[in-house]
């Protein structure tokens, strides 16, 4: 009995102490710095790079002036990556003696070789005016475009077609103003309005309400 709670003491001593020391071996470093680069033989900085901790998967991005802060640990590698640069790893030293690391990173720019493009510009609009006016299109394509220009099927997407998000957006705004017009007290009548009758004689003689009716 002695023997099996002295294996059990030993046991517990032995999983604190390994616990310990590998929280030792990876101490937490509140890692930040500055990420740049040469143009023009002036340092400028990197701004929006990518900043990811390749073993856990975290992450962050530079400011507007190249400056980024992360928590890491001792050992992690960090990847340095941005569009138009070369993909840069550092990995923080394990031996600090202190929980924050301050780095200023240099970027090399990346040279993108693109395909050859030949463009062959019109002499003038002029010209571009008039062989765009002589193109030949196929009969087929000029029926339907026809076909999808008609009053018939216009008024039929006016009616169908939802909004997109500029017209809904437009018109919510303008729900917003007509509410703030009127903030903080009764809203006014138009009964008394000369403008709102003068709309409503125009679109009397317009025939905009017998329209309407018909519609429906």
């Amino acid at each position: 009995m002695l023997r099996i709670f002295l294996g059990f003491v030993l046991l517990i001593f032995f999983t604190s102490y390994t616990w310990s020391q590998g929280l030792q071996e990876s101490e937490v470093v509140q890692f930040s710095g500055t990420v740049v680069t040469v143009e023009d033989g002036n340092i400028i900085p990197v701004q929006l790079a990518n900043i990811l901790v390749e073993k856990s998967g975290r992450g962050t991005y530079t400011d507007l002036d190249g400056f980024f802060s992360i928590v890491a640990e001792e050992g992690d590698v960090i990847v340095f990556s941005a569009v138009g640069f070369e993909t840069f790893r550092y990995e923080i030293p394990d031996t600090l003696s202190t929980n924050r690391y301050t780095i200023v990173q240099m970027l090399s720019q990346d040279t993108i070789n693109l395909p050859m493009v030949q463009i062959f510009p019109w002499p003038s609009r002029e010209h571009f005016k008039q062989e765009f006016l002589a193109l030949e299109v196929p009969d087929d394509l000029q029926e339907r475009a026809e076909d999808n220009l008609a009053a018939a099927t216009m008024e039929q997407l006016r009616k169908h077609l939802p909004a997109d998000g500029v017209e809904t957006g437009s018109i919510y705004l303008r729900r917003q103003a007509d509410s703030y017009y009127s903030f903080g007290q009764t809203k006014p009548i138009n009964l008394l309005n000369p403008i709102a009758w003068s709309k409503f004689f125009k679109a009397w003689k317009n025939g905009d309400f017998r329209r309407r009716r018909s519609d429906q």
